[in-house]
């Protein structure tokens, strides 16, 4: 039986027609939400920005701590209907969404830290006859009103990248999740409320039609921008902020991760796989391009097929599967598209190449595709892992490195000095080194470059982001 979700935006009226929400896997209808109109939405942007401009209504750091403690605490008592509900209307499979909730209890802690830990700095002064007399220090205050667009893949823990640090910094923020999967935001918002966090500092919201999302990221009293989803829509948003508006933006990419000929491949293998196939590549650094010499390509590619024949494809609540359904049936259509025209266009398929049903698409291993057909430029975002033969590792460094995107890379060596050539010669914003391109942990900077974003997300480096650093000045003749 399906639920309704009804507006929460203080003060708000609902007019606009319900989204419904359904899950990806068999099409069930999960619940249905009011949704924002204009009018909704600028009584959420007045209501945010009004309170960002009375600063006798700020909450104190300590206010801000004990809410964000408590909310930890309540989603860890609610793990499991949270990865429950995560997977059903997300798509990833039970396992790793569970994981993904261990991440999100983690990462409100991490804003925790942040509080506590993140500080201002002395301005060195009397150090000539300009500034003698004088001692100069910053201190941190909110950026202002946050607006954060996420996207589906990771329903819980993208809004708590987005909505955790702009808490802690103290910025009012509101939050528009994906239109697919908006259910985990809005019960994080929930649960942040129960623990003490007032209605107006973190409104969610679906918003009626694209001229209405426009308007709310557009507007002039937003102070930092947010924006996790397709780079289409990232630059074309970006394009149009109001003056002084500050914004991250992160994107997708085509991670590249290059084998060398004395890796060990007993170890390489289940993490390609698993970098790959992971939530049916559904990752913005998934596994996408493996570049092998020559000798050694038609090896790692069969045994990766091998892998990936044994993967379960299926419901994502059942907790035996290992990979479930893309997000939207029109995904399946689109990747099966694009592995039709690189096998038509020489590549070898080696598995897979066929949907399983109108929302699962089987784990598939292409022998070198062309280098200009799509799954070798664009970001398949689909369980799709193509292996290349290069002559050498510097012909594979220029091979990975020949398309408009940049993220993580990845590199699998016995020796430093090739994993350090990868290092320096690969465009990414970090390299792995015997890992795979999806490894993160929430803490560290995850950047995409070129085409790939703008900033550098992770909860710290967001955190900052969030914030002015403001300088006092005295001037004392007791100095």
């Amino acid at each position: 039986m399906s639920m309704h979700i009804e507006m929460k935006i203080p003060g708000a009226a609902v007019s606009a027609d319900p989204l419904q929400v359904f899950a990806p896997y068999d099409n069930r209808l999960l619940a249905t939400l009011d949704t924002a109109d204009a009018v909704a939405v600028e009584q959420a942007l007045a209501t945010a920005f009004a309170l960002f401009r009375d600063r006798s209504r700020w909450l104190p750091r300590a206010q801000r701590i004990n809410i964000l403690e408590k909310t930890a605490a309540l989603m860890a008592e609610q793990r499991d209907v949270l990865a429950l509900a995560a997977a059903d209307e997300g798509g990833k499979p039970l396992v790793d969404s569970r994981v993904e909730i261990d991440r999100a209890i983690d990462g409100i802690r991490n804003c925790i830290e942040c509080i506590r830990t993140h500080a201002g700095q002395e301005i060195p002064m009397g150090i000539n006859a300009a500034s003698a007399g004088r001692m100069a220090m910053t201190q941190h205050e909110p950026i202002g009103v946050v607006v954060a667009v996420s996207a589906f893949n990771h329903p819980m823990n993208l809004i708590v990248h987005q909505v955790g640090p702009a808490i802690a910094a103290g910025c009012p923020v509101i939050i528009k999740p994906a239109e697919d999967t908006p259910l985990s935001c809005f019960r994080l918002v929930e649960l942040l409320r129960e623990a003490g966090l007032p209605e107006a500092w973190c409104q969610p919201l679906v918003v009626a039609n694209l001229d209405v999302a426009t308007q709310l990221v557009t507007d002039a009293r937003v102070g930092f921008f947010s924006f996790i989803g397709s780079a289409r829509v990232g630059w074309m948003l970006r394009a149009r902020l109001a003056p002084g508006a500050r914004c991250a933006l992160e994107h997708g990419g085509a991670a590249p991760v290059i084998v060398a000929d004395d890796a060990d491949l007993e170890t390489a293998l289940p993490l390609l796989a698993r970098g790959g196939f992971y939530h049916a590549g559904q990752v913005c650094v998934s596994v996408q391009r493996v570049f092998c010499q020559r000798d050694k390509a038609e090896q790692v590619a069969t045994a990766l097929a091998a892998i990936a024949r044994e993967l379960r494809v299926g419901d994502p609540t059942d907790a035996a599967t290992g990979v479930g359904p893309l997000i939207r049936p029109r995904e399946v259509t689109r990747v099966h598209e694009w592995v039709t025209e690189a096998v038509a266009a020489g590549a070898r398929l080696l598995c897979g190449g066929e949907a399983l049903s109108g929302s699962c698409y089987a784990p598939t291993v292409l022998l070198d595709p062309p280098r200009d057909a799509r799954v070798s430029q664009l970001e398949i975002f689909g369980p799709v892992v193509c292996v290349y033969s290069c002559d050498d590792i510097d012909s594979a460094i220029t091979a990975a490195n020949d398309v408009p995107v940049a993220f993580q890379a990845a590199v699998f060596t016995a020796s430093l000095d090739t994993a350090l050539q990868c290092y320096r010669q690969l465009d990414a914003s970090a390299v792995m080194v015997n890992d795979h391109t999806a490894f993160r942990v929430d803490w560290m900077p995850f950047a995409g470059l070129r085409e790939s974003g703008l900033g550098v997300g992770g909860i710290p480096y967001t955190f900052h982001d969030m914030q002015i650093e403001k300088m006092l000045v005295v001037k004392s003749d007791a100095l």
